[in-house]
């Protein structure tokens, strides 16, 4: 198998596999069960049969090009420390998924599950394997956004709803901080390709951006590692499912950010900034996370606390800059995964079974669940750092790096302690949770009778338990040659000799290992009856909250200065918000123009066609009456609105281009029938509105108001005209000419450009199009018309009035009688409208056309429909669908795009050439075809969908709109 085939299946195929789940019906877990198990073992197995190419190699590489010219490229690698996350990612996933499946309520919606677990477990494996940093930013997010998800599952408690709105806005932060320190980094380098990144480390470290760029890094993966001060948002997160807490705190999410630390750590590790910004928040974490662990009553919550004390340790033995420090972090970064996975799954069986997390609720569970308990005590013992367990392994090495001299400072002083105290709690956490679970008197008044768990529950954590006593047992033969091919990717030629023996005589990292021990199990006797009846958190810190501060910040942020804001510069109604946009236009245009004049001369009067300037003026009248009687003549407005685009048309086509004038003719024809329909459903304005304002003062206002119109609309026709006269600088406008034809093989060089050279930023246009498309059509299905619009317009119920008093008639006959004529041409039109809308399509690459003209030309022929028989004749007979439209259609255009890297090309390159074709003859034909195709379903289903959601306004069977009608009635009456 090619490394490109290779990684471009590790990382689809848990996307492929969360779609596939997301169609699952609500009851099948044991389907969705083998599915995602059955992609992650997939994915697995893949990774296993890789290892040898990557001993061999080093790195395997896979890369499609995207924007050469910015270095951007849609580059996987997958080396020996990638290897080593991606493999933690899809065991442990395949672990959870099994958990799961007996873990999850079959009244879950579980298809919504695994789908989401799936699509998480592929963003996490974007962010090992990815080869660009912003590729890497890319699925950095998708966890931020899948994690909110998940962590929210259950959406209808409230601590599911906070906390994982808190997670996203933490860690969607310390997205856009990274984001911004990824682009110093790619100024630094000349490149985002990780290969130069870290090839490049002399150059950023010595660079004036060295430090900005270090503080945005570290903004970004101590939020997403709950590291202090961001650490509040991980204990929060606890309301997720507990299979999703698991793979959380183990292999993904929050081992995101010591996993990019580790990756970046070439280039950034050996400064005192590294050092002291990295290792205060590191120490702080290990030594509140800890502390705060004891003082929890909630077993989730316990071990959350845990996560970021010993994220605090992986981070700390980051920042010492030592190899044997990275060596150490990578080591435990794998003992971490196993024992917390393990300890999270027993305390999802907890709950299980008993129906409670709360430890004062708990005790004596081992004479009910003995297999639970003693795989939970083996965990909690390895998280202790007990000998012959991976924990105790990964400590030793700690202790061994906390007791050098890196930097002489009183930071570096203050580890070996910091070290023995954190690892003194964290044994001290550890035996609360064994002892208070599993020993002491039995439980009284569970919600549940405990029990084991079924078999096949146990056995993931039996998997992760037996790993924790094999890797502490036997390090060297076991983990030893993974761990080394790990190290030497990140540290290559600086990798230094380490020993995984168990035993390394007596010496001080021994004597502190055991002191942690011995202190840590008297601390917790002299704090065991205190915890059984002491409220939640620490002495002196319990007021410390921070979720109360979180909330506290954003009521702050989101309400209080943004009203402030509101008051200062803003107003909730329109009309001042112009005024400051327009005043702020002006004055930004107004600084160039101080330092020299544009060098206009006023035109002679040869200079202007007077056909032209009659057109010009007509639509500047237009503009001017559509603006005077926008606000209580709507209908007018629109009008006179039309008239102003049609002069529009004029001058596109009077300044040969035909395509322009054709796109923007059919964009007025259906702008102006959709907002017509709009218009019924706004509210009446009247102009006889009492007023207590100064008459003078109104005045004043209006004239001021006219001034800043008069003095901002001059100004952009100045810049127009400007525009038009001055000498062109050179532009790229004669590129674009010369090789449309010969690289896009086509004449109209409009469309090429939109199709072929800009095919990217229309593909951003189309999928801006999507979703103003559908969120119109959101917020209309929610929308409620003004009381006196329920009823129908006063023409119509007069003429249903006297269609139901003939004995004849019936209501709608009027109107009906006179669009009968109309409605049979709009009808007939509908297959014509087709065929050019067809033609329109064809023609596009070479005369005027292409998809968006194509588009808008369908749309039409459907309003016509919705015109000439209404709403519900016309969705009877015709199935539209348009969001499938829109769907499919953009979808289709991001394949065209992906289909070239199939041939080695970057992303949307189009090939051209000439087919022949029987009956036809020789026919242009060029593969940005099928992206105009995606552009013309689009714009046909966003089109649609407006369209529709504006004429089930009129379907609505609204219950004030029979009692408004009826009032009407009797009021003419």
């Amino acid at each position: 198998m090619t490394d490109d085939v290779l990684l471009t299946i590790l990382i689809v195929l848990p996307f492929v596999g969360s779609l596939l789940a997301a169609t699952f019906r609500p009851n099948a877990r044991n389907s969705e069960a083998w599915l995602a198990g059955g992609v992650a073992l997939v994915c697995l197995f893949l990774l296993i049969s890789a290892y040898p190419a990557i001993v061999e190699r080093e790195v395997l590489r896979s890369e499609a090009e995207w924007i050469p010219a910015l270095g951007l490229g849609f580059s996987l690698r997958l080396d020996g420390f990638a290897w080593m996350f991606a493999l933690l990612v899809t065991g442990i996933g395949f672990l959870v998924v099994l958990y799961a499946r007996y873990y999850m309520s079959p009244n879950d919606p579980v298809p919504r599950f695994f789908s989401f677990l799936l699509a998480f477990m592929g963003s996490m494996l974007g962010i090992v394997i990815a080869g660009n940093l912003i590729i890497l930013l890319f699925f950095w997010e998708l966890t931020s956004i899948f994690s909110f998800l998940l962590i929210g599952y259950w959406n209808h408690t409230a601590g599911a709803r906070d906390g994982a709105r808190m997670a996203l806005v933490v860690t969607g932060f310390g997205g856009v901080a990274l984001l911004a320190g990824v682009v110093l980094i790619g100024q630094i380098v000349g490149s985002y390709d990780l290969d130069q990144v870290l090839a490049s480390g002399e150059a950023i470290r010595s660079h004036v951006l060295y430090l900005p760029a270090l503080i945005l890094i570290l903004l970004g993966t101590l939020t997403k590692s709950a590291q202090f001060p961001f650490h509040f948002w991980l204990p929060n997160a606890m309301a997720a499912p507990t299979p999703v807490s698991a793979l959380l705190h183990s292999a993904t999410m929050v081992k995101a950010g010591v996993f990019l630390l580790t990756r970046l750590w070439p280039v950034m590790a050996g400064t005192p900034e590294w050092f002291w910004l990295l290792g205060l928040a590191g120490m702080a974490a290990l030594v509140l996370g800890a502390f705060f662990a004891i003082f929890q009553h909630d077993l989730k919550g316990l071990l959350a606390y845990s996560t970021i004390s010993h994220l605090g340790l992986i981070t700390m033995l980051l920042s010492l800059g030592s190899p044997l420090g990275a060596v150490a972090a990578i080591f435990h970064m794998m003992n971490h995964a196993t024992f917390k996975a393990s300890l999270f799954m027993a305390a999802g069986i907890i709950d299980h079974e008993t129906g409670t997390r709360d430890m004062r609720k708990l005790g004596g569970l081992f004479h009910y669940m003995p297999v639970t308990a003693t795989l939970a005590m083996v965990a909690s013992a390895a998280m202790a750092g007990v000998p012959l367990l991976n924990g105790f392994l990964s400590k030793e090495m700690f202790f061994a790096e906390a007791i050098e001299t890196h930097v002489h400072s009183l930071l570096d002083t203050s580890q070996p302690y910091v070290a023995v105290i954190a690892s003194t709690f964290a044994v001290t956490y550890s035996l609360r949770f064994i002892h208070s679970v599993f020993f002491g008197a039995k439980p009284a008044d569970l919600p549940r009778e405990p029990h084991e768990p079924p078999f096949w529950m146990r056995v993931p954590s039996m998997f992760l338990v037996l790993a924790c006593l094999v890797v502490g047992i036997f390090p060297a033969a076991t983990v030893g040659p993974y761990l080394l091919t790990a190290v030497q990717s990140v540290l290559g030629t600086r990798t230094p000799v380490f020993s995984l023996a168990v035993w390394h005589g007596f010496n001080l990292p021994l004597i502190m290992s055991a002191a942690a021990l011995v202190v840590g199990a008297l601390l917790y006797l002299a704090l065991k009856n205190y915890l059984r009846h002491s409220p939640e958190g620490p002495p002196l810190l319990r007021h410390l909250n921070g979720r109360h501060l979180f909330e506290r910040g954003v009521v702050v942020l989101s309400l209080k200065w943004s009203r402030a804001a509101e008051m200062f510069v803003s107003t909730r109604r329109l009309q001042p918000q112009l005024r400051i946009l327009l005043l702020a236009a002006a004055l930004a245009a107004l600084v160039p123009l101080s330092m020299g004049s544009l060098g206009l001369r006023w035109p002679a009067g040869g200079d202007i066609d007077p056909a032209l300037a009659l057109v010009w003026l007509a639509g500047a009248a237009c503009a001017i009456g559509a603006a005077y009687q926008a606000k209580y003549h709507r209908l007018v407005a629109l009008v006179l609105l039309g008239g102003a685009g049609l002069a529009t048309c004029i001058t596109f086509a009077w300044f040969s281009a035909p395509d322009l004038a054709l796109t923007q003719l059919l964009v007025e024809i259906v702008t102006t029938i959709l907002i017509l329909l709009g218009l019924r459903w706004l509210p009446k304005r009247f102009e006889e509105i009492t007023t207590e304002e100064n008459p003078w003062r109104r005045r004043l206002r209006r004239s001021r108001d006219l001034g800043i119109a008069f003095v901002v609309g001059a100004g952009m026709a100045t810049l127009a005209y400007a525009v038009m006269v001055l000498p062109l600088p050179e532009t790229i406008g004669s590129y674009f000419l010369e090789r449309a034809y010969t690289e896009g093989g086509g004449r109209n060089v409009v469309n090429v450009i939109l199709v072929d050279f800009r095919g990217f930023d229309t593909l951003g246009e189309i999928t801006v199009l999507a979703v103003v498309a559908l969120t119109i059509f959101a917020l209309l299905r929610r929308f409620r018309p003004a009381p006196d619009n329920i009823g129908s317009p006063q023409q119509q119920r007069r003429q249903n009035a006297f269609d139901e008093a003939e004995p004849d008639r019936k209501a709608g006959d009027t109107l009906g009688d006179y669009l009968l004529v109309p409605s049979v041409i709009m009808k007939w039109l509908f297959p014509v409208i087709i065929v050019l809308a067809i033609y329109l399509f064809l023609r596009g690459h070479d005369l005027p056309g292409g998809g968006f003209a194509a588009g808008i030309t369908l749309a039409t022929a459907f309003i016509l429909q919705y015109l000439a028989s209404g709403t519900t004749w016309v969705e009877d007979r015709l199935r539209i669908l348009p969001v499938n439209w829109i769907g499919l259609s953009l979808l289709l255009a991001a394949l065209t795009g992906m289909g070239s890297w199939l041939f080695g090309y970057p992303f949307l390159t189009s090939h051209s050439q000439y087919l022949d074709i029987p009956l036809i003859g020789r026919v242009p034909a060029a593969t940005a075809m099928f992206f105009d195709l995606g552009v013309f379903g689009l714009v046909v289903g966003a089109t649609v969908l407006t369209l529709i959601a504006l004429a089930h306004q009129s379907v609505r069977k609204l219950r004030a709109a029979r009692t408004t009608t009826a009032q009407a009635v009797r009021e003419e009456g």
